[in-house]
């Protein structure tokens, strides 16, 4: 009895000393495993600190002082001296508005196209070439084509003065400027959207659509039933690279009319240059500030309704 009772307790502590190793090796493992992620990672993580968190500390700490040269503490004056200016809240709102109304378009738009592309219509490569190719074209181009189709003597004036006998319209510099501009956004940015929905589209488990089907369900419940939840980190996706590229649109703006544009066309971009030309340092930080706090709750309430409606689908 005993000795039954001593090679138990030999076996015993022999699983104790395996388990001990394995927890040994296990712990080891991890140690390489996180020394590898931390070696790859160390370069991404510094240039991150180092260009973009670092230079967002100094942006927060001059728009507390006085000026660049002059350190002394204001508080929010600075802020109040930005929501309160009429440039500042003109531009916000031109910027609103056109977010508004291009991120939506620019969704609704590619998918349309992805869905007519993706039903099996002929010629659809040469269609879908055609809508990517803006992609290929230099800024410097874009504005140029534009510039002769919308300005006063341009293609479009022509038309319309031929076919209606309509008064010529300064186009950049009316009440459609924006829409002007919005045309352009939509065009530039409409084949990369779409391929990003076809490749989506072609994600879709085939055999939950033919189930769907021989349930009963048509085109139009199929759809919102179960495409759009396999679309929603698409449409996410699309929706905050819309939405950064409708601030980028700067460049075109900028390029067509130059520092001081129509009024609705005087973007927040227009505010932070001209606040750099005249190195108004400490009022140009605050309303960097001020719009990364609200790019922040834009993209925080994206992802809360990216997690609330596409949550449910299995990766």
């Amino acid at each position: 009895m005993s000795e039954s009772q001593n090679k138990r307790g030999e076996l015993l502590l022999q699983k104790a000393e395996i388990n001990k190793r394995k927890r040994r090796l296990h712990r080891k493992r991890k140690m390489l495993d996180w020394g590898v992620f931390t070696a790859y990672l160390f370069p991404s993580l510094a240039g991150v600190l180092l260009f973009f968190f670092l230079p967002l500390l100094m942006l927060l700490k001059t728009s507390f002082q006085k000026s660049s040269t002059n350190t002394d503490f204001v508080g929010f004056d600075n802020y109040a001296r930005v929501l309160t200016n009429k440039a500042f809240k003109d531009a916000s709102i031109n910027t609103l508005k056109f977010a508004v109304v291009a991120v939506p378009l620019a969704i609704v738009l590619a998918l349309l196209v992805a869905l007519l592309l993706n039903s099996g219509m002929p010629g659809k490569s040469i269609f879908r070439s055609i809508l990517l190719n803006p992609m290929m074209v230099p800024v410097a181009s874009i504005v140029l084509i534009w510039q002769v189709f919308f300005s006063y003597n341009g293609v479009v004036n022509g038309w319309l003065a031929s076919l209606f006998h309509i008064d010529k319209i300064d186009w950049l510099k009316s009440s459609y400027a924006q829409v002007v501009i919005l045309v352009m956004f939509i065009w530039k940015n409409l084949g990369y959207n779409m391929v990003l929905f076809l490749a989506a589209l072609n994600n879709i488990p085939a055999e939950v659509i033919e189930s769907a089907k021989m349930d009963g369900a048509g085109p139009v419940k199929r759809f919102f039933s179960i495409k759009m939840h396999y679309l929603s980190s698409t449409i996410f996706f699309v929706g905050i690279m819309s939405l950064i590229n409708s601030f980028k649109i700067f460049r075109e703006v900028y390029l067509l009319t130059g520092d001081y544009p129509f009024d609705t066309l005087y973007m927040l971009q227009h505010y932070m240059n001209n606040a750099f030309r005249h190195l108004d340092y400490s009022k140009l930080s605050s309303g960097a500030i001020i719009m990364c706090i609200v790019m922040i709750i834009i993209v925080g309430f994206l992802f809360f309704a990216e997690a609330k409606f596409g949550g449910d689908i299995e990766e």
